[in-house]
Order: structure tokens, then sequence, then C-alpha cells
């Protein structure tokens, strides 16, 4: 059984959401057009990586979560990417929403705000995992910094067969991030879809690396510093059949 899955690697437009859905439209329509069925958007996708929660953060229900909405629905597709959101608490998180075809909603808070910008003074931090069985595809969603803490994708390998990982990765530290996508493949033995942004925004440079890694840490397909879609299957039959010929799991300590 296979899913699969479209990367979109796009550009920001600096906290202007109407832009950005604009700017996103036809690269979500080249994405479905090439079967697509998971669409990844990155990081804050329609503002940046701002820390104007003040501004920024819109209701549960705002233009953004609308547009993940109208564009699965038009589609036919599932579709991911964060958004600064304001919670019921008052309290805005960094929060990643998949939308499921019919308009169904599952949303994940970053669980690890990235103090190095300040993200902890403007943005809450979550708690919980989200693990969603997209089309047999145990899929399980972490945002950009949350890829530095392997903690949190030891507790969920055993259950997911893919991890999702939206981002605004900047380009001073992407080795890091083409590192640490790889790492996490090889130790929990399940692909990994890391979606980055490019291009510039609040004076930091983006170089993209968006790249999908197979189990066994290969990569599978990976983009540039350019606007670009990344298309590729996720087989869960390799998942199943890398941790039974190399057994690791059996051999983890908790």
């Amino acid at each position: 059984m296979s899913l699969r899955v479209a990367a979109v690697q796009h550009g920001i437009v600096w906290e202007d959401p109407d832009a950005n859905f604009q700017k996103l439209r036809p690269q979500i329509t080249e994405a479905a057009n090439e079967g697509g069925r998971l669409v990844v958007l990155s990081e804050m996708f329609s503002t940046g990586f701002t820390m104007n929660s003040a501004k920024c953060a819109e209701a549960l229900d705002g233009a953004s979560h609308q547009f993940l909405v109208d564009q699965a629905a038009e589609h036919q597709i599932w579709i991911t990417g964060s958004v600064p959101m304001r919670w019921e608490d008052g309290i805005a998180y960094n929060t990643l929403n998949l939308v499921a075809p019919n308009g169904d909603t599952y949303r994940y808070k970053k669980i690890h705000p990235f103090s190095f910008s300040a993200e902890p003074e403007n943005y809450g931090a979550g708690s919980e995992f989200l693990q969603v069985d997209i089309e047999g595809t145990r899929t399980t969603f972490f945002i950009c910094y949350d890829l530095r803490f392997a903690d949190e994708f030891w507790q969920t390998a055993q259950s997911t067969d893919l991890f999702v990982i939206p981002a605004n990765w900047p380009a001073g530290r992407r080795i890091h991030w083409q590192t640490l996508l790889q790492a996490r493949a090889i130790e929990n033995q399940a692909y990994v879809l890391g979606v980055n942004r490019v291009g510039d925004g609040d004076g930091l440079s983006y170089s993209g690396d968006s790249a999908l890694i197979d189990p066994w840490g290969e990569i599978i397909v990976s983009g540039t510093s350019d606007e670009t879609l990344l298309v590729a299957d996720v087989d869960v039959e390799v998942v199943k059949q890398t941790r039974t010929s190399f057994p690791v799991f059996q051999d983890r300590r908790s």
C-alpha cells in the first residue's frame, strides 16, 4: 500500500496571507494534478516565521484554515501546513493544520518553540502528538525545531510509517536540517518528509532542501534552493520489511 506525497517547496510573502494564498493555489493544483494525496506546505505558510503573534495569530476558523479546507475540497486531497493560531485559552500556538478531503481537521501544537528566536515569548508550547492514518499510511506530524529532539520521534516510531515536518529552517544551518532528516529516518526505520521554505524573510535566507527519506536513510527525492514540487510514493510495505529484516526496535531500551 502506498501514499503519494507532494512537498510544495515555496517562498513566503512576509505577513501577507492573501498574497500567499494567491501564490500557493497554482502550486497546490500542480501537486494534485501530479497525483499527490497528501500535499505538504511549509511552517507558517501564510505569514512566514513571524514572532508578531499579536498581529498574525488567527482564530481556529481563520482565513488560513479556510484556505486549506477549500483546497482540500476542490482537489479532494489531504493538505497540511502550520499557521499562527490563537486557541480558546487565549494563547497563540504555532499550529499544524491537517485537513482531509471532507473538511475534517486535525491539529498539532508545536511542542518545542524555538527559543533562539524568542518563539516561547510569543507562542505557547504543545504537549500532544498528532498521528493520523492517511489512506493506510500511519503518519505523525512535527514542526521544524521539533526535528532536533529525538525523544518524541522514538516515542511515536512504532506506530508511524511516515513522519512529516513542515519547516522554516534557515540556510545557515542547512547541514543540520539535512543530517537530522536522515538521522530520524534511520533510527526510527520510517519515511521522513521535511518541507522547508525558500527565499528571504525577516532578514533570514532559507535554502529549501526539502526531501523525502526512506527507512534506510536513502534520499528518494530532494529540492535545492528554488521553488519546486517534489512528488514521490511512500510504501508501508517497505517500512514493514525494513523493520523485519533489521529489527532495531527489539533492542531499543526505554
